[in-house]
This record gives structure tokens, sequence and C-alpha cells, in this order.
């Protein structure tokens, strides 16, 4: 098996932690590869150079067989190397080096651990949805997916409209800051911010949220995952921005989208001391009690 990190070049990266990583990992008995941009980080902070026999990018295609892609950073990072590695099929761990993580869910003080349950395959690899966008993009996309969610938004101070369709039959007219499509992985990222429910990871299911709703009925909704989503913009002759994950384009007025689960999917890394739940609780800190604080 080889290992595939994978990271950002970003100043949240100091000497101390990417030196321990670089042990941890040398020290695992393992076979790696370092992104490209990240080698350069690597030798910048601890002065070790990476050669170019242990670099990959996005084109090494080849490389992706039998290893296991290790995300090292938050979800923004995890996002990416989704994007870069896990159209290829090849599992993805996340490791936390950020702040919440909740799709990077493995510590890293646990890292040591994590690569001993890889190298001795104590593992299992579970399957999530893609969402896969077409419609009035302003450009051709080369990567028309969403781990996350398909999201369009209001750009200015006006509310917009936006007209959702599943499997042609209308739903609603979504006025106000507009709507969310997310996977049940998105489920604990923006859809969760505007009081979208939390989904287990293994529903089979996507939910349609709408943001900052100037109708106080409109509530989010759950549907099929095999549903065909329509969206259809109004926003009084102003653009809007409708974005896949964390990339963003502008778009206007009449613009029509839409967006169904991918033929594709990402195969994930399941440790077996790392449960949804567990983390679900332990980033909520539910049933947390902040007199607890005070007792000590």
């Amino acid at each position: 098996m080889r290992i595939l990190l994978f990271s950002r070049a970003g100043s949240f990266h100091t000497q101390e932690s990417v030196s321990s990583l670089m042990d941890t990992l040398g020290g695992s008995g393992l076979d790696y590869m370092v992104n490209t941009e990240f080698a350069e980080t690597v030798a910048a902070l601890t002065g070790r150079p990476v050669s170019h026999g242990q670099r990959y990018d996005a084109s090494d295609t080849d490389a992706f067989q039998d290893a296991v892609a290790l995300s090292y950073g938050g979800d923004g990072t995890f996002l990416e190397c989704v994007k870069t590695i896990g159209l290829h099929g090849t599992p993805i761990l996340g490791v936390n080096s950020g702040r919440l993580g909740f799709l990077a869910n493995v510590p890293k003080e646990s890292l040591g651990q994590a690569l001993e349950d890889l190298r001795l395959r104590r593992y299992d690899v579970e399957i999530r949805a893609l969402l896969d966008a077409s419609g009035d993009f302003p450009e051709p996309l080369a990567h028309p997916y969403a781990f996350n969610e398909f999201t369009i938004q209001r750009a200015g101070t006006g509310m917009v409209a936006v007209e959702a369709y599943v499997n042609d039959e209308m739903v609603a007219t979504y006025w106000g800051d507009g709507v969310i499509l997310s996977t049940p992985a998105g489920s604990t990222a923006y859809s969760l911010s505007v009081g979208g429910p939390v989904v287990a990871p293994q529903c089979d299911c996507l939910v349609l949220a709408p943001i900052a709703p100037h109708n106080l009925t409109m509530r989010p909704i759950v549907l099929p995952d095999n549903s065909s989503v329509t969206f259809r913009v109004s926003s009084r002759g102003e653009k809007c921005f409708v974005s896949l994950d964390s990339v963003n384009w502008t778009v206007c007025d009449g613009a029509h989208f839409k967006v169904s689960r991918a033929k594709n999917s990402v195969f994930l890394v399941k440790l077996q001391n790392i449960s949804f739940y567990d983390t679900l609780r332990n980033k909520m800190m539910w049933g947390f009690d902040r007199r607890d604080e005070k007792k000590g």
C-alpha cells in the first residue's frame, strides 16, 4: 500500500507540525508520496527536500492505484483532496490539523495509530455520494461535482427568488438569500448553519434548505437521492452566486441549473475506533455541561 499525502500550502502550517507529520509518516513503514504543492512547503519549513520520485500531482493517475490518500488539514483541504484524487476511486482518510473537522475526523495526535491501522489494513471503506450539476454556468466545468453542497446565493443587498422543482414537479419559490442542496456529508456544513438536519452518512437522501427565507414557514426538505432537482433563478436583474462546495461563479438573472446524484462516488476510509456519532457528539459538544467547568 502507498500513502498519498495531500495538503495545501498555507500559513497554518508550522515547522513543528510539518516536521512531526513527516517523522510520523517516515516511521510508519509505509511507502508514501507527497503532492507537489505541499512538497515545496515541507522543504521550506523543515529543510527536508522531497525528491521528484516521491512527488505526485493530479495527472499521475498510476500513483493512485493500491493507495490511500491522507488529507492533512481541515475540511477545506479534504474537499480539495476529493477534487484532486477522490474521483479516481482512491480511498481518503482525513486527518484534522485545523479547527472543526467533520470530514477530517482523525485528530493529528492520532496519526501514528491511524497509519498503523492502515498498514495492517484494519479499516473499512465507505461510499459517499457526489452531486453533479449542469446549467447556465459562465464557463464549461472541468469538475461539475460537489461533495458537500450546491448553493445559489444572492450577490447584492436584494433578495433572490429561486424556483425549485423535484423531478419536474414544483416545490416552491424560495425568496430570501438563496437555497442549498446538500448531500448527507454536507448536512454538517453550510446546510447545518441554515437549520438543515444532520443526516447520517449511510442515508440515501439529499437536503433542500432555504437560506434566510423571507417566508418563515419555509423549512428544509429531505429528498430521495435519485431525485433530479432543477432551479430557476430570479434576481430582479441583479447577479447572484452559484457554488459547488467552495468554488463560486457569478450568474445572471434567469439562469437554470439541474442537480442530481453523480454516477461517480467517493470512497472514505473508516477506522474501526472512530464513528460518525462520536465525531458528531464531540464536535458539536452534545451533552457537554458548562457547569462541569465551574466545578473544576
